[in-house]
């Protein structure tokens, strides 16, 4: 749920993803120059059934104790995935067993308006 502007949002998300992403290194300046900026405004989030799943129209949030993982829905798309991999992959973002949406994680579904250089407006 949002918690501030979007405006907001978008400039502490970009930095926070340039420098403290723990699984990358930070941006360089050199890296920077070459960056490609793209943006998902994400809907609310609605609990969805694993069958219900549209890889390309879904992106997903999956929740188990403290752990939590959210994949976009352009991610399996880019990468060839079928629901039962983005499904397996969202779990694995939270650190779950892969198959830990079978056995009881909570999921939720979302859309996203995507904008950015690459993409057309």
């Amino acid at each position: 749920m949002p918690v501030s502007p979007l405006y907001l949002a978008v400039a502490e998300t970009a930095r926070a993803a340039a420098f403290e992403d723990t699984r990358f290194h930070p941006v360089d300046r050199p890296q920077a120059k070459q960056l490609k900026v793209s943006l998902s405004v994400l809907s609310p989030l609605f609990a969805i059934q694993p069958e219900d799943v549209e890889v390309g129209r879904h992106g997903l949030v999956v929740s188990l104790g403290g752990r939590r993982g959210l994949l976009l829905p352009q991610v399996p798309v880019e990468h060839g995935w079928d629901r039962e991999t983005f499904l397996e992959q969202t779990c694995r973002k939270a650190g779950l067993p892969s198959d830990e949406w079978r056995k009881g994680a909570s999921l939720e579904a979302f859309s996203a308006e995507v904008f950015g250089e690459d993409r057309p407006f």
